[in-house]
């Protein structure tokens, strides 16, 4: 029979997918086959995959002509009663040969009955539960739709994935007043019909219900029922059978004691005097007396999730209690099917108790299989991200670290991000902090745009932040990021980052900026931690606070570690040598004392002379003999491509009062030769235009400062005084220096000069003057210069009462800075470089000499000073001769000097 059941179906599923119906599932195995009229199977919604169930009528089979009429009232009854505990119409799919009605996943509860746990009382809560369900569907049927049932049995009975159980096989129910009512007429054509049928139907047929209450064939089904679920191994009770005697306690099986009285109240042969499965419900959740279903942990448990929204918040806060506490007794149905998607629902709008909800979540999650769990609890949480209650985002970062492994890419990228960096910019600190932390976990799962653009802009945002908590772990998180960071965003952005941290004025947030260069040393190239790490750790060195002055050593001896390695590693030079001009410019050999890896310093004082040491002694061996030699050889006799440089305008300074009786007589003045640039020199040889600030500071003090050595020319008072003047006539005498055949009182002219016009052999002249005056100003004599005219600087002798009461010294700075006033400025549009004072009384002066006129005291007495011999020309000498001829003019020099000092004392003490 079952083979040919499987036959017809599969033929009729044939003709329906050609006759061009969509059926609006897949079929899957066969479940079971009811004794009723029905074939059970699981399905697969089409449109989303989800799970149903499909009750299959074949209208074709000739065993089902009789009770096609059940069908339809059972069809019909189904699409118009609906109720949480009936079973849940879904679609339907009719033809002239089949009838399909899609419903919720459900199992027949028989098969449920056979596998259900072993344990007694927790298979005890489980059929009461299951019990109450069915009572309260059997009072809405009867009280409300004013309706017999009719086959109440466990095989109408169903189980859906949460273990409720749902109340189905309406072929009978019917309404009294109903003209199609088919309990009264066709009630004997279900299967075992009689199995279930009160003493009454028995007695006188179905036929005799009209004349009862609608309740009383349910009633007694129920007590049945009861019955079969709690002794499923035993017969019925003898009450079901004429004389219908009451049950004695010796039967009662595993029928709670304290559901017995009720029990025996359902199986009263009276049907006036039957307790209604209303009444029966009442009994159950009495607060007072049995009350089996109101102390029953899944009916509480069941009840508290459907008035959770409605319920206060202490309500609330204890029925949560009371679900953490009880939870790990629930049957693995009950807890990931029904408790876990109403708290699901409930933390939608659960505001405060978030926080204790989501726990809950979590934790009854850990029973869902891997393969639901995606779509059971994380679809759920996910969207959870868009509520904008800040109770419900705050529980969901806290409880990230329990479900953020299972969270895919995509799910983060594309539901979680949008949602979550709201809370950067959130208000509420704590829920800014919260975001911040959470990236830690999230930031694997993000795409790289994400995390190299967007998020990074937030955390940037969040260094400054008013919470220095905020600020630190923010420091943290990017310490974290920074080696999954790409190449370019880790050169910008970490080390601003690091180094702005160990600023905050939280000493933890510095703290956190230097272990977070230490945690991402291996993401600053050699040359970043040399110029940019290194300096950001050092300045932490002397942070007012010894935590971070200790973690900053630290992290210091790390990154010069591996500054030390890296160095190790380096060759000695990076030029290459390209022929014998590169290898003498690289192969410049280290001075005596001079700094080299054998001869390192270790105190500053050594560093210090070492250093100078080195300094002026590599200057001094830049140029080998070979090319000293090579170079006059070139040079001698020949005019230099080099360009010269501009040549500086000359200046007349002229005494604005000159006196007639005080004539001073013109002669040679030598000058002092610089010492060049030494280390520690005290004393200062001045050149000639000092001479001249000296004889005009006197005039005006009266008295030379010091103690009358003759080297000692200026105190550091009298630089005070006579600083613009002698800073101008330094200005001169080094403009003069630096160009070529130009002096103090000569006119320049780049073309028509007499300097200009003379050959080639004057060039190659030496004139010993010219040599002095560079020998003072740059502190060295170049022997293969140009020769330069000696400068010539004319200044009137002062008058006695001038030097006896010093002037204000604006006026005569003033004057002497100032050009006459008839003087005339031309320039020549052949040279720019020509300047041209032209004094309104010219004077004769002598090219080569220089005279300065000074009263050395009030008398009016002269301090002649000897001219320098003529020099002789070293063109055509030898490089002997040369050498030869140098001797003899500093010999010369030396002398000079030694005259001018005698007669500078000699006149300071004449004045004495």
């Amino acid at each position: 029979m079952d083979y040919l059941r499987n036959f017809g179906s599969a033929a009729v599923s044939t003709l329906i997918q050609k006759s061009g119906i969509n059926l609006p599932f897949s079929l899957g195995p066969k479940i079971a086959s009811n004794e009723t009229v029905w074939n059970l199977y699981d399905a697969t919604k089409r449109d989303d995959g989800s799970a149903v169930s499909v009750f299959e009528y074949e209208l074709t089979h000739p065993l089902n002509k009789p009770t096609i009429p059940l069908a339809r009232n059972a069809l019909r009854k189904l699409r118009t009663i609906r109720h949480p505990d009936t079973l849940k119409f879904m679609d339907v799919v009719e033809s002239d040969s089949v009838i399909y009605i899609m419903t919720e996943r459900v199992r027949p509860l028989s098969a449920a009955l056979q596998t259900w746990s072993t344990q007694a009382q927790e298979r005890e809560d489980w059929l009461l539960w299951g019990l109450h369900r069915i009572s309260v569907a059997l009072a809405f049927i009867n009280d409300t739709c004013a309706s017999s049932h009719g086959n109440v049995r466990t095989n109408a009975i169903f189980i859906s994935p949460s273990g409720e159980w749902k109340l189905g096989g309406f072929e009978l129910l019917s309404n009294p007043k109903d003209d199609l009512a088919v309990l009264y007429t066709m009630g004997g054509l279900l299967p075992d019909a009689m199995l279930c049928a009160p003493p009454e139907v028995k007695k006188g047929g179905w036929s005799s219900l009209k004349e009862h209450p609608v309740s009383a064939s349910d009633a007694y089904a129920l007590g049945l029922l009861l019955h079969a679920v709690f002794n499923p191994t035993h017969p019925p009770p003898p009450t079901a059978q004429p004389p219908h005697p009451p049950p004695l306690p010796s039967s009662r099986g595993a029928i709670p004691t304290s559901v017995f009285p009720s029990f025996k109240k359902l199986l009263n042969p009276n049907p006036k005097a039957r307790m209604t499965p209303k009444t029966f419900l009442e009994n159950g959740m009495a607060e007072s007396g049995d009350g089996f279903f109101v102390k029953n942990r899944l009916v509480k448990v069941c009840a508290g999730l459907d008035n959770f929204s409605l319920a206060g918040e202490a309500e609330k806060s204890s029925f949560l209690r009371t679900l953490k506490d009880s939870m790990s007794s629930f049957p693995p149905e009950f807890s990931s099917h029904r408790v876990l998607p109403s708290l699901l629902s409930a933390l939608d709008h659960a505001g405060a108790s978030a926080a204790s909800i989501l726990p809950l979540i979590l934790a009854l999650g850990a029973s869902v299989s891997p393969q639901e769990y995606s779509s059971a609890v994380l679809a759920p949480l996910v969207k959870l991200y868009a509520s904008p209650d800040r109770g419900t985002r705050m529980a969901l970062l806290d409880a990230l670290p329990e479900y953020a492994e299972k969270l895919d890419k995509r799910m983060v990228t594309e539901q979680v991000w949008p949602h979550l960096q709201t809370g950067f910019s959130d208000t509420v600190a704590v829920i800014r902090e919260a975001t911040v932390r959470a990236i830690v976990l999230l930031a694997p799962k993000l795409s790289d745009r994400i995390l190299n653009n967007d998020l990074l802009r937030h955390l940037a945002r969040m260094q400054s932040d008013p919470e220095a908590s905020i600020r630190t772990n923010t420091c943290i998180l990017i310490g974290r990021l920074g080696p999954s960071l790409g190449y370019n965003t880790k050169k910008k952005v970490l080390i601003p980052a690091f180094g702005k941290a160990t600023k905050d004025p939280f000493v933890h947030a510095r703290v956190a900026g230097v272990m977070a260069f230490m945690a991402c040393a291996e993401c600053f190239e050699v040359e970043d931690v040399a110029a940019r790490v290194v300096p950001c750790a050092a300045g932490a060195m002397l942070d007012k606070e010894k935590l971070v002055r200790d973690q900053a050593a630290k992290a210091v001896e790390l990154f010069v570690k591996r500054l030390e390695a890296y160095a190790a590693a380096m060759p000695e030079t990076a030029l290459t040598s390209s022929g014998d001009d590169a290898a003498s410019e690289t192969t410049m050999p280290m001075p005596p004392g001079g700094l080299n890896q054998a001869a390192l310093v270790n105190t500053a004082a050594g560093a210090a002379g070492a250093l100078a040491g080195w300094a002026i002694s590599s200057l001094g061996k830049k140029l080998v003999p070979a090319d000293m030699q090579s170079t006059m050889s070139t040079t001698a006799g020949s005019r230099t491509s080099t360009p010269l440089p501009a040549p500086a305008p000359s200046f007349d300074i002229l005494s604005p009062s000159p006196s007639p009786s005080a004539n001073a007589s013109s002669s040679s003045q030598p000058k002092a030769r610089g010492g060049g640039m030494q280390l520690g020199a005290t004393k200062s040889k001045l050149p000639i235009g000092v001479l001249v600030a000296e004889q005009e500071a006197r005039s005006m003090s009266g008295t030379w400062p010091g103690d009358g050595d003759g080297d000692d020319l200026l105190g550091e008072e009298d630089w005070s005084t006579c600083l613009p003047f002698v800073i101008l006539l330094l200005f001169c005498e080094f403009a003069t220096a630096s160009t070529s055949g130009t002096g103090l009182g000569i006119s320049l002219n780049g073309s028509g000069s007499a300097a200009a016009q003379q050959d080639d052999d004057e060039w190659g002249e030496m004139d010993t003057s010219a040599s002095q005056s560079k020998a003072d100003n740059l502190g060295f004599v170049d022997p293969w210069a140009a020769p330069v005219p000696p400068p010539i600087i004319r200044a009137q002798p002062l008058s006695p009462k001038r030097a006896m009461s010093p002037q204000p010294r604006p006026q005569s700075i003033a004057r002497a800075l100032s050009p006459a006033p008839n003087s005339q400025v031309q320039r020549t549009a052949s040279s720019p470089a020509h300047v041209s004072v032209v004094a309104p009384q010219p004077r004769t002066l002598v090219p080569g000499s220089f005279s300065v006129s000074a009263s050395a005291n009030s008398s009016g007495r002269t301090t002649p000073v000897p001219a320098e011999p003529e020099a002789k020309s070293m063109s055509g000498m030898s490089k002997e001769e040369k050498a030869a001829e140098m001797a003899r003019r500093k010999e010369e020099r030396r002398l000079r000097i030694e005259k001018l000092k005698e007669a500078k004392k000699n006149a300071v003490g004449s004045k004495s």
